[in-house]
Protein backbone atom coordinates (compact mmCIF):
# COMPACT_ATOMS: atom_id res chain seq x y z
CA UNK A 1 0.00 0.00 0.00
CA UNK A 2 1.31 3.83 -0.81
CA UNK A 3 1.29 6.39 1.55
CA UNK A 4 0.75 9.38 0.89
CA UNK A 5 0.82 12.77 3.07
CA UNK A 6 -3.16 13.50 2.82
CA UNK A 7 -3.06 9.89 3.53
CA UNK A 8 -0.97 10.76 6.89
CA UNK A 9 -3.87 13.29 7.98
CA UNK A 10 -1.97 16.69 6.44
CA UNK A 11 -4.20 18.19 3.43
CA UNK A 12 -1.89 20.62 1.42
CA UNK A 13 -4.80 21.76 -0.47
CA UNK A 14 -6.56 22.61 1.94
CA UNK A 15 -4.42 24.28 3.71
CA UNK A 16 -3.64 26.60 0.55
CA UNK A 17 -7.37 27.67 -0.02
CA UNK A 18 -7.50 28.84 2.99
CA UNK A 19 -4.80 30.79 2.28
CA UNK A 20 -6.44 31.89 -1.06
CA UNK A 21 -9.41 32.99 0.75
CA UNK A 22 -7.30 34.83 3.19
CA UNK A 23 -6.00 36.76 0.35
CA UNK A 24 -9.26 38.23 -0.36
CA UNK A 25 -10.01 39.83 2.93
CA UNK A 26 -6.11 40.83 3.86
CA UNK A 27 -4.40 41.51 0.63
CA UNK A 28 -0.65 41.62 1.91
CA UNK A 29 -0.80 37.92 2.97
CA UNK A 30 0.94 35.25 1.39
CA UNK A 31 4.55 35.65 0.55
CA UNK A 32 6.93 34.29 2.90
CA UNK A 33 7.24 37.28 5.20
CA UNK A 34 4.54 40.01 5.92
CA UNK A 35 5.73 43.66 4.80
CA UNK A 36 4.84 46.23 7.16
CA UNK A 37 6.06 50.09 5.93
CA UNK A 38 7.63 52.11 8.70
CA UNK A 39 6.59 55.88 8.23
CA UNK A 40 8.72 58.42 8.02
CA UNK A 41 11.40 56.32 6.96
CA UNK A 42 12.98 54.00 4.02
CA UNK A 43 13.06 50.44 5.90
CA UNK A 44 9.84 47.84 5.50
CA UNK A 45 9.41 45.64 8.76
CA UNK A 46 9.05 42.08 7.45
CA UNK A 47 7.70 39.19 9.72
CA UNK A 48 6.95 35.71 10.22
CA UNK A 49 5.34 33.09 12.32
CA UNK A 50 6.04 29.46 12.11
CA UNK A 51 6.76 26.28 14.13
CA UNK A 52 8.25 22.99 13.95
CA UNK A 53 5.19 20.46 13.50
CA UNK A 54 4.93 17.07 14.39
CA UNK A 55 9.46 16.59 14.09
CA UNK A 56 8.49 17.15 18.16
CA UNK A 57 7.15 13.97 17.96
CA UNK A 58 10.74 12.20 17.38
CA UNK A 59 12.62 14.66 19.90
CA UNK A 60 10.11 13.26 22.61
CA UNK A 61 10.57 9.60 21.64
CA UNK A 62 14.51 9.66 22.06
CA UNK A 63 14.11 12.16 25.08
CA UNK A 64 16.33 15.09 22.92
CA UNK A 65 15.19 18.07 22.86
CA UNK A 66 18.69 20.34 22.06
CA UNK A 67 18.14 21.06 18.73
CA UNK A 68 14.12 21.63 17.76
CA UNK A 69 15.29 25.02 19.19
CA UNK A 70 17.33 25.96 16.14
CA UNK A 71 14.82 24.21 14.08
CA UNK A 72 11.91 26.91 15.11
CA UNK A 73 14.30 29.81 14.57
CA UNK A 74 15.03 28.44 11.21
CA UNK A 75 11.68 27.73 10.03
CA UNK A 76 10.94 31.78 10.43
CA UNK A 77 14.05 33.47 9.66
CA UNK A 78 14.90 31.58 6.34
CA UNK A 79 11.79 33.00 5.60
CA UNK A 80 12.31 36.25 5.98
CA UNK A 81 15.51 36.17 3.92
CA UNK A 82 13.01 34.76 1.41
CA UNK A 83 12.44 38.74 0.62
CA UNK A 84 16.17 39.67 1.46
CA UNK A 85 15.57 40.40 4.86
CA UNK A 86 17.83 40.83 7.64
CA UNK A 87 16.29 39.48 11.12
CA UNK A 88 16.62 41.53 13.84
CA UNK A 89 14.46 40.01 16.94
CA UNK A 90 12.82 36.83 17.46
CA UNK A 91 10.34 35.55 20.32
CA UNK A 92 8.86 32.12 21.27
CA UNK A 93 5.87 30.41 22.16
CA UNK A 94 6.16 27.23 24.74
CA UNK A 95 3.64 25.54 25.80
CA UNK A 96 3.17 22.32 28.10
CA UNK A 97 0.81 20.42 30.37
CA UNK A 98 3.56 20.71 33.11
CA UNK A 99 6.61 22.36 32.80
CA UNK A 100 9.87 20.22 33.00
CA UNK A 101 12.68 22.80 33.42
CA UNK A 102 15.18 20.91 32.57
CA UNK A 103 13.21 19.88 29.10
CA UNK A 104 12.44 23.56 28.56
CA UNK A 105 16.51 24.75 28.96
CA UNK A 106 17.25 22.56 26.57
CA UNK A 107 14.79 23.96 24.12
CA UNK A 108 15.69 27.71 25.05
CA UNK A 109 19.40 26.75 24.81
CA UNK A 110 18.43 25.49 21.50
CA UNK A 111 16.87 28.77 20.39
CA UNK A 112 19.58 31.05 21.43
CA UNK A 113 21.67 29.21 19.23
CA UNK A 114 19.24 29.33 16.43
CA UNK A 115 19.18 32.97 17.02
CA UNK A 116 23.27 33.43 17.27
CA UNK A 117 23.16 31.68 13.96
CA UNK A 118 21.09 33.84 11.98
CA UNK A 119 22.45 37.23 14.19
CA UNK A 120 19.39 37.85 15.90
CA UNK A 121 18.51 38.57 19.26
CA UNK A 122 15.80 36.47 21.64
CA UNK A 123 13.86 39.63 23.19
CA UNK A 124 11.15 37.33 25.07
CA UNK A 125 8.60 34.75 24.77
CA UNK A 126 5.93 33.06 26.66
CA UNK A 127 5.68 29.68 28.17
CA UNK A 128 2.25 28.22 29.24
CA UNK A 129 1.11 25.63 31.49
CA UNK A 130 -2.17 24.06 30.17
CA UNK A 131 -2.94 20.80 32.14
CA UNK A 132 -4.56 18.44 30.32
CA UNK A 133 -3.93 19.83 27.30
CA UNK A 134 -1.09 18.26 26.49
CA UNK A 135 0.78 14.75 26.96
CA UNK A 136 2.54 14.63 29.97
CA UNK A 137 6.55 15.37 29.02
CA UNK A 138 5.21 17.17 25.79
CA UNK A 139 5.00 20.37 24.39
CA UNK A 140 4.60 22.95 21.52
CA UNK A 141 6.27 25.33 19.90
CA UNK A 142 5.91 28.46 18.09
CA UNK A 143 7.97 31.46 17.17
CA UNK A 144 7.55 34.73 15.80
CA UNK A 145 10.38 36.86 14.00
CA UNK A 146 10.76 40.35 12.64
CA UNK A 147 13.65 41.85 9.95
CA UNK A 148 13.63 44.96 8.26
CA UNK A 149 14.38 45.72 4.68
CA UNK A 150 15.27 48.66 2.49
CA UNK A 151 12.11 49.97 0.64
CA UNK A 152 12.48 49.40 -3.20
CA UNK A 153 15.34 45.74 -2.68
CA UNK A 154 12.27 43.88 -1.42
CA UNK A 155 13.19 40.37 -3.64
CA UNK A 156 9.40 39.62 -4.57
CA UNK A 157 10.19 37.66 -7.68
CA UNK A 158 8.21 40.07 -9.73
CA UNK A 159 11.48 40.14 -11.87
CA UNK A 160 11.54 36.49 -12.68
CA UNK A 161 11.64 35.54 -16.41
CA UNK A 162 12.30 32.80 -18.79
CA UNK A 163 16.08 31.63 -19.03
CA UNK A 164 16.58 32.65 -15.61
CA UNK A 165 18.09 29.43 -13.55
CA UNK A 166 17.47 28.10 -10.35
CA UNK A 167 20.18 27.61 -7.36
CA UNK A 168 19.27 25.25 -5.33
CA UNK A 169 21.04 25.48 -1.70
CA UNK A 170 21.29 21.80 -0.02
CA UNK A 171 19.68 21.22 3.37
CA UNK A 172 20.58 19.41 6.39
CA UNK A 173 17.83 16.58 5.85
CA UNK A 174 13.87 16.33 6.19
CA UNK A 175 14.06 19.80 8.04
CA UNK A 176 10.40 20.67 9.81
CA UNK A 177 8.64 19.35 7.40
CA UNK A 178 6.47 16.05 6.68
CA UNK A 179 6.90 14.52 9.51
CA UNK A 180 3.61 13.75 10.07
CA UNK A 181 4.38 11.45 6.50
CA UNK A 182 8.05 10.27 8.03
CA UNK A 183 6.01 9.07 11.06
CA UNK A 184 3.35 7.17 9.03
CA UNK A 185 5.89 5.41 6.91
CA UNK A 186 8.74 4.50 10.43
CA UNK A 187 7.77 2.39 13.40
CA UNK A 188 8.92 3.60 16.55
CA UNK A 189 12.23 1.30 16.40
CA UNK A 190 13.15 3.23 12.67
CA UNK A 191 12.34 6.73 14.02
CA UNK A 192 14.44 5.94 17.01
CA UNK A 193 16.93 4.05 14.17
CA UNK A 194 17.00 7.17 12.27
CA UNK A 195 16.73 9.71 14.53
CA UNK A 196 20.14 11.55 14.02
CA UNK A 197 19.13 12.21 10.31
CA UNK A 198 15.44 12.97 10.95
CA UNK A 199 16.80 15.42 14.06
CA UNK A 200 19.12 17.45 12.39
CA UNK A 201 18.58 21.16 12.94
CA UNK A 202 16.99 23.01 9.96
CA UNK A 203 19.68 24.69 7.93
CA UNK A 204 19.93 28.68 8.88
CA UNK A 205 20.01 30.08 5.22
CA UNK A 206 20.55 34.07 6.03
CA UNK A 207 24.13 35.32 6.97
CA UNK A 208 24.90 33.26 3.51
CA UNK A 209 22.28 34.66 1.56
CA UNK A 210 22.49 38.42 2.58
CA UNK A 211 26.00 38.39 1.76
CA UNK A 212 24.87 36.94 -1.26
CA UNK A 213 22.29 39.63 -2.15
CA UNK A 214 25.13 42.62 -0.97
CA UNK A 215 27.41 40.92 -3.09
CA UNK A 216 25.18 39.78 -6.61
CA UNK A 217 22.29 42.58 -6.03
CA UNK A 218 25.01 45.67 -5.61
CA UNK A 219 24.36 47.19 -8.86
CA UNK A 220 21.24 45.52 -9.95
CA UNK A 221 19.07 42.85 -9.09
CA UNK A 222 20.88 39.61 -10.00
CA UNK A 223 18.72 37.14 -8.09
CA UNK A 224 15.33 37.97 -7.94
CA UNK A 225 13.30 34.81 -6.20
CA UNK A 226 14.30 32.80 -3.21
CA UNK A 227 12.20 30.15 -2.15
CA UNK A 228 12.26 28.36 1.17
CA UNK A 229 11.34 25.01 0.68
CA UNK A 230 8.73 24.30 3.35
CA UNK A 231 5.35 22.78 3.32
CA UNK A 232 4.20 22.19 -0.27
CA UNK A 233 7.50 21.81 -1.09
CA UNK A 234 8.80 22.59 -4.83
CA UNK A 235 5.61 22.71 -6.28
CA UNK A 236 4.27 25.18 -3.45
CA UNK A 237 7.04 26.93 -2.46
CA UNK A 238 8.43 28.21 -6.22
CA UNK A 239 4.87 28.77 -7.72
CA UNK A 240 4.32 31.38 -4.64
CA UNK A 241 7.19 34.01 -6.23
CA UNK A 242 6.69 33.20 -10.25
CA UNK A 243 4.89 36.15 -11.95
CA UNK A 244 2.19 35.40 -14.57
CA UNK A 245 3.88 33.90 -17.88
CA UNK A 246 6.40 31.84 -16.26
CA UNK A 247 7.13 28.45 -15.10
CA UNK A 248 9.79 26.25 -14.02
CA UNK A 249 11.56 23.32 -15.11
CA UNK A 250 13.75 21.14 -12.31
CA UNK A 251 16.03 18.73 -13.54
CA UNK A 252 16.21 15.60 -10.82
CA UNK A 253 19.70 14.41 -11.65
CA UNK A 254 21.08 18.11 -11.15
CA UNK A 255 21.80 16.91 -7.21
CA UNK A 256 22.32 13.70 -5.68
CA UNK A 257 18.89 13.39 -3.45
CA UNK A 258 20.57 12.19 0.42
CA UNK A 259 19.79 8.60 1.68
CA UNK A 260 16.97 9.10 4.37
CA UNK A 261 14.92 10.54 1.07
CA UNK A 262 15.39 7.19 -0.71
CA UNK A 263 14.45 4.94 2.11
CA UNK A 264 10.93 7.22 2.89
CA UNK A 265 10.07 6.58 -0.56
CA UNK A 266 10.95 2.89 -0.65
CA UNK A 267 9.33 2.34 3.07
CA UNK A 268 6.00 4.26 2.36
CA UNK A 269 5.75 3.39 -1.13
CA UNK A 270 5.45 6.97 -2.26
CA UNK A 271 4.83 8.43 -5.21
CA UNK A 272 7.70 10.94 -6.92
CA UNK A 273 4.89 13.47 -7.32
CA UNK A 274 4.04 13.16 -3.11
CA UNK A 275 7.97 13.28 -2.72
CA UNK A 276 8.62 16.24 -4.10
CA UNK A 277 5.26 17.87 -2.59
CA UNK A 278 5.95 17.06 0.68
CA UNK A 279 9.57 16.93 1.35
CA UNK A 280 12.64 19.08 0.51
CA UNK A 281 14.60 16.12 -0.97
CA UNK A 282 18.08 17.78 -0.03
CA UNK A 283 17.28 21.07 -1.60
CA UNK A 284 16.33 23.66 1.51
CA UNK A 285 16.24 26.90 -0.54
CA UNK A 286 16.18 27.88 -3.60
CA UNK A 287 17.50 31.13 -5.79
CA UNK A 288 16.39 32.08 -9.09
CA UNK A 289 19.22 34.38 -10.66
CA UNK A 290 20.05 35.74 -13.92
CA UNK A 291 21.53 33.54 -16.52
CA UNK A 292 24.26 35.93 -17.30
CA UNK A 293 25.74 35.09 -13.50
CA UNK A 294 24.56 32.24 -12.38
CA UNK A 295 27.67 30.28 -12.26
CA UNK A 296 29.11 33.10 -10.03
CA UNK A 297 26.36 33.30 -7.56
CA UNK A 298 26.57 29.38 -7.28
CA UNK A 299 29.91 29.17 -6.88
CA UNK A 300 29.60 31.57 -4.22
CA UNK A 301 27.69 28.82 -2.01
CA UNK A 302 29.17 25.70 -0.56
CA UNK A 303 27.70 23.16 -1.96
CA UNK A 304 25.08 24.83 -3.99
CA UNK A 305 23.85 23.24 -7.60
CA UNK A 306 22.07 24.79 -10.41
CA UNK A 307 19.14 22.21 -10.41
CA UNK A 308 16.77 24.10 -13.33
CA UNK A 309 15.33 27.26 -15.34
CA UNK A 310 12.99 29.28 -15.36
CA UNK A 311 10.64 29.38 -19.21
CA UNK A 312 7.05 30.54 -20.56
CA UNK A 313 4.19 29.13 -18.95
CA UNK A 314 1.34 29.82 -16.28
CA UNK A 315 3.42 29.35 -12.52
CA UNK A 316 3.91 25.60 -12.68
CA UNK A 317 6.58 23.34 -12.12
CA UNK A 318 8.10 20.15 -13.95
CA UNK A 319 10.33 17.58 -13.20
CA UNK A 320 12.67 15.91 -15.71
Amino acid sequence: MSISYKKAGVNIKAGNKLVQQLKKQFSKIGGFGGLFPIDGTKYNLVSSADGVGTKLKIAFLVNKHNTVGIDLVAMNVNDLVCVGAKPLFFLDYFACGKLNISQAKQVIKGIAKGCAMSSSQLIGGETAEMPGFYKNGEYDLAGFSVGIIEKGKEIDGVKIKPRDMIIGLPSSGPHSNGYSLIRKVFSNIELKKYSKQLLAPTKIYVKEVLAAIAKFNFKKQNIVGIAHITGGSFYDKITRILPSGTSVVIEKNSWKVPEIFELIQKKGNISQGDMYRTLNMGIGMVLIVRCEVALHIKNFFKSAKIIGYVKKGERDVTFV
